[in-house]
């Protein structure tokens, strides 16, 4: 998982080549859970693919099933290196064929069981790479950074936690309530919290090092070259130079390795040539060591705005609302302990209170209930305009107030709300009705009302559950439960008029303190 597109996050566009994407790995996982249900639902026993695409599936099943016995215990940088090369050769062969010759007119049967069995397979590989990116302070790492040595080995190393990381997690499905709960236990104590806004930097602020601390080698990587020794009594300033404070330094010319490399080779035929083969993997590892440019993630770690450094990103603070609402109605779906559900919904009350929305304009430096892309450390929000954020607030918004669909059928179940915001007094509400006319509906204390599709919802708190639907030719259909019928749904979704309005009976029970 090569972050050559690297998700949404561009402010992290730097990592191509050398990073890989833990992000990208949890939202697979999430995506193959759904695969796997999807693939219960299909009437067949084969699916027609591709002759080309079917020997890449081939190849693919083959390397995860002949190394899955791995999976039992850390696999270890050699096992990871075969894995690798066996799904990149793969990979690789697939492009290749159809790159020279295009899809052939052959197509190949591939068993419905065969491909149960793979997002199976693959599935355990997804999980067992989760548990083994789970930090000690019960974060997640988000990007890891690859290195492929000559040994046949093939290693990772670690970039700082990041939110984007932590929202991936817990979208990923996989973390169990309890683990999703100590995560957001952990966040809300980490370097990524900003008290300030109550809210939640993309990644740790740091200090950038001033100019004289840059392009130090320290003295006892120099003492492990005699390259570089030598290079040093012969007043050779190729590669290194010595300050008059006895630093050493490298060429301040050099841009990256590609320098460093072209200025190596340059020692060849001379009186240098004799060290130059046995420690130019030295000299090279030294100067990574010093600039770590493997690491440099682009305007992330070096601007301090744009989504910089000591940045809240808005978009991505939605999106962990977004991911934490998930957790709590799931949570309450799988009969979590009670004490548990509490947590994670003040959890989720908490990121919610730090959104611009929940602001005052001195706080939020702009006007609140407008979309902005960030707000770095030394100013106000930044950046207006309709970004991504809105989406997730508006999944968030119809999540709490318990709207879903299921089998085609519109239902309500509002098992996260709260109970203060239902009306202390009457008020009547101004809605908008298919035809586009403007139309006033009463609501009166303990009531809350909404639109779907048009068409006004009224929650009314009772002593028990129901809906009644209101037809404008008058007539009114009532369901003892909170789910319509087919019928009753598909008028609502098809926006036809015949439903004027729709009132949910909830009980008091139902609701959140």
């Amino acid at each position: 998982m090569n972050t050559q597109r690297p998700e949404w996050n561009d402010a992290n566009n730097a990592l191509v080549g050398n990073g890989v994407s833990m992000v990208t790995l949890y939202y697979l996982r999430r995506f193959f859970k759904f695969l796997e249900e999807i693939l219960t639902q299909v009437d067949a026993e084969e699916i027609q693919v591709s002759a080309e695409l079917a020997d890449l599936f081939s190849k693919i099943v083959n390397t995860l099933q002949s190394n899955q016995h791995l999976l039992a215990a850390k696999i270890n940088n050699s096992e990871r290196r075969k894995i690798v090369d066996a799904l990149c050769q793969a990979g690789s062969d697939y492009r290749e064929t159809i790159y020279d010759n295009g899809f052939s007119a052959r197509k190949v049967a591939i068993k419905l069981e065969e491909l149960k069995h793979f997002t199976l397979t693959t599935l355990k590989y997804f999980e067992h790479t989760i548990a083994a990116n789970r930090r000690a302070d019960h974060l997640y790492h988000a990007y890891n950074l690859v290195s492929i040595h000559h040994n046949g080995e093939l290693s990772l190393d670690h970039l700082s936690e990041m939110l984007e990381g932590q929202v991936a997690a817990i979208s990923s499905g996989y973390l169990s309530s309890e683990e999703t709960l100590a995560l957001l236990d952990s966040l809300s104590k980490s370097a990524l919290f900003r008290a300030d806004q109550n809210s939640y930097l993309l990644y740790p602020n740091k200090a950038l090092p001033g100019f004289l601390e840059k392009n130090n080698i320290p003295a006892e990587a120099v003492e492990q070259s005699k390259l570089l020794q030598e290079l040093l009594h012969a007043h050779n300033h190729q590669i290194i130079t010595k300050d008059v404070l006895g630093n050493y330094h490298f060429n301040g010319n050099f841009k990256n390795i590609g320098d460093l490399n072209a200025a190596l080779n340059e020692l060849e035929n001379s009186a240098f040539e004799h060290l130059l083969f046995e420690e130019k993997a030295l000299i090279t590892q030294i100067f990574e060591s010093v600039f770590n440019h493997k690491s440099f993630t682009g305007r992330s770690g070096t601007f301090y705005a744009y989504e910089g450094l000591g940045s809240i990103y808005w978009h991505m603070v939605s999106k962990l609302y977004l991911a934490v609402q998930e957790a709590c109605t799931r949570a309450i779906k799988e009969n979590t302990s009670d004490s548990a559900v509490h947590q994670l919904m003040n959890h989720f009350y908490a990121i919610g209170d730090g959104l611009g929305i929940h602001k005052s304009p001195e706080v939020y430096g702009a006007f609140p209930t407008d979309a902005y892309s960030h707000t770095p450390m030394h100013r106000g929000a930044q950046q207006p305009g309709m970004t991504g954020q809105v989406k997730e607030d508006i999944l968030v918004r119809m999540a709490e107030l318990g709207v879903f669909i299921e089998d085609g059928k519109l239902g309500f179940n509002p098992v996260i709300l709260r109970r203060n915001e239902f009306l202390n007094q009457s008020e009547t509400a101004h809605f908008f009705n298919v035809e586009n006319k403007e139309i006033e509906v009463q609501l009166n204390e303990n009531n809350l009302g909404f639109t779907v599709c048009q068409v006004p919802v009224v929650y009314r708190i009772s002593n028990q559950f129901g809906i009644t639907i209101h037809f404008n030719d008058g007539t009114i259909l009532n369901f003892e439960n909170l789910k319509l019928d087919e019928k009753t749904s598909h008028e609502i979704f098809n926006r036809t008029g015949k439903v004027s309005k729709i009132e949910v009976f909830v009980t008091e029970q139902n609701l959140r303190g």
